[in-house]
């Protein structure tokens, strides 16, 4: 193919607060005090998009105004929010989704206002959610994860047995209180030496040192579309025992209209990664046998990243969405 391909990750604006302009100040204060911001999970989607069309060497426009498109040109607008589609008015075809909406029930109109020909999510449980707004239109594309970033270094020695990965969202104080700490008990009742990164509230350095010098993780988040810091923990061949109660617990499920939807916490994982618990109780039965499992070095995470999620693999699967796409548009 001789067309371009035009890659958007729009920012929202931020608002000013208290007088005109005060926007741009608040940004510079922030980043004098905090330094270079931190790309969020949206973000982080479209940047590792971006290296691995690099390591494929699939050439690609970042953010070109929509005036200036060519009509054969392919367009992928990947986020973040609603407002990354104003002033739209080409009649190229666009391959969108991951951040343009939490749920389809936000923007249940979009592939009508716009030609969207594609709208892409994680995984399977999160496309199932996006299909009856949006039926063939929807498919399923992972992010790829850095693996030569995320690799084992065997010069670190791992100080910790097990580090906790805390990522509860929702219903703090009673999953802290009902499964957290009974998790932290049994740890502390089998002598076994850990340390706990609270989402948010770690850098990525303390994550990756952190990661480096521990034996295993388990893994408390209520549900992931795909997880990225789970792929890089498996990527760093550490195994996870994985608490996936088997659906999405985010309280804005009722006013969606969805007051059951089933998810997972670890959409790409298999035996190799490591092993899952629904609840307490069965945490308490499979910890010992996943502990004695990594003790004997029975797992190989890392095997099943580089398999299935690498960058390369990851941009080849977008590029062949792509083609595909735009090849039943000038077939049909």
């Amino acid at each position: 193919m001789n067309s371009g391909l035009v890659l958007y990750f729009i920012k929202p604006p931020e608002k000013d607060r208290f007088f005109k302009g005060d926007a741009k100040i608040r940004q510079i204060i922030r980043r004098i005090v905090k330094g270079k911001p931190r790309p969020g999970g949206v973000e982080k989607v479209f940047i590792n998009l971006c290296k691995g069309l690099d390591i494929i060497k699939q050439p690609y426009i970042v953010n070109l105004p929509f005036t200036l498109l060519k009509p054969d040109d392919r367009v992928a607008i990947l986020g973040a929010g609603k407002h990354c589609l104003d002033g739209y008015v080409a009649s190229n075809k666009i391959v969108a989704g991951i951040g343009l909406m939490t749920h389809p029930s936000e923007w249940p109109n979009l592939c009508t206002t716009y030609p969207v020909v594609k709208y892409l999510q994680h995984s399977e449980w999160a496309n199932n959610v996006y299909k009856p707004y949006f039926g063939d239109k929807c498919a399923i594309w992972p992010v790829g994860i850095e693996t030569d970033q995320w690799k084992p270094n065997e010069n670190v020695i791992k100080k910790y047995d097990v580090l906790v990965y805390n990522k509860i969202r929702w219903d703090k104080q009673k999953i802290n209180y009902e499964l957290r700490e009974p998790i932290l008990k049994t740890l502390y009742e089998k002598s076994l030496k850990y340390t706990e990164l609270v989402y948010g509230n770690y850098s990525p350095d303390e994550f990756k040192n952190k990661l480096l010098q521990s034996k295993s993780v388990i893994f408390l988040v209520e549900h992931e579309s795909q997880g990225i810091a789970c792929g890089e923990m498996l990527s760093t061949n550490v195994p996870i025992f994985a608490w996936d109660n088997g659906y999405c617990l985010d309280p804005n499920r009722f006013s969606w209209g969805q007051n059951e939807i089933p998810a997972t916490s670890v959409p790409y994982f298999d035996d190799r990664c490591g092993m899952k618990f629904k609840d307490l109780a069965e945490f308490e039965a499979r910890f010992s046998e996943f502990y004695k499992k990594v003790e004997k070095n029975k797992f190989a995470p890392r095997e099943y990243i580089l398999e299935n999620l690498s960058l390369e693999k990851s941009a080849s699967q977008f590029m062949k969405i792509i083609n595909e796409t735009y090849e039943n548009i000038t077939t049909s």
